[in-house]
């Protein structure tokens, strides 16, 4: 700054820098405010050996894929749910991990303690058409991160994560489960309307995916 600049053009100086230290405070909330979508996994079932395509069509940025995610899976899917990809490389599910700021939705759920955490999503998963399987790879990855916690606040997602990640397979499968839990700790037992669950009868070729976000 020029040595003889008039206290109008320093108050102007100091306004834009303030200016742009709000800017770049509230651009760091924002991004403090998205949260992660962890471990989604994709298992498919076909009825007989079939090459399958997944498209995940995600708003927001995706932190992880596994087997290597671009802009589409191709996989060789046996009934049993082995996944071959071109390399004869086979994996059980398709993994993928992502960030976003989407509103998940806690007008109903759960409040269940920690240490009935197990035992509570052992009966909700199966509610929600997850086979033992799958239910027990969903309780391994987050139990740990729950059992300790005095309560958890649970709602299983709908709209509010579909809509965010929205797949597209071929061929199409006749049965598609989707389940993902918004979750977050909380010291005291909270009142929250309870929410219902089901499933539809996994028939023909059937998708599942599962994951979950701990938001805060």
């Amino acid at each position: 700054m020029k040595k003889n600049a008039s206290p109008r053009i320093i108050a102007l100086t100091f306004l834009v820098a303030l200016a742009c230290g709000c800017l770049l405070t509230a651009s760091g909330c924002a991004r403090e405010a998205e949260q992660p979508d962890l471990k989604p996994v994709i298992y498919l079932y076909p009825e007989q050996k079939e090459d399958v395509s997944v498209e995940l069509d995600y708003t927001g940025d995706l932190t992880c894929t596994y087997p290597d995610y671009n802009g589409k899976w191709n996989v060789t899917a046996l009934p049993d749910g082995t996944l071959t990809d071109a390399d004869g490389q086979t994996y059980n599910y398709l993994y993928w991990e992502g960030e976003n700021d989407a509103a998940y939705d806690f007008s109903k759920g759960f409040c269940v303690a920690g240490g009935d955490t197990a035992a509570f999503l052992e009966s909700a998963l199966g509610q929600l058409g997850l086979n033992r399987k799958e239910a027990n790879e969903f309780i391994v990855y987050w139990l740990p991160l729950m059992q300790d916690n005095p309560y958890n606040i649970i709602s299983f997602q709908a709209d509010a994560y579909t809509q965010a990640a929205q797949l597209h397979i071929d061929p199409e499968p006749d049965t598609l489960l989707r389940v993902f839990m918004a979750w977050k700790p909380a010291d005291s037992p909270v009142d929250i309307p309870t929410q219902e669950l089901a499933a539809p009868e996994r028939v023909g070729f059937t998708v599942v995916e599962w994951g979950g976000s701990l938001v805060k």
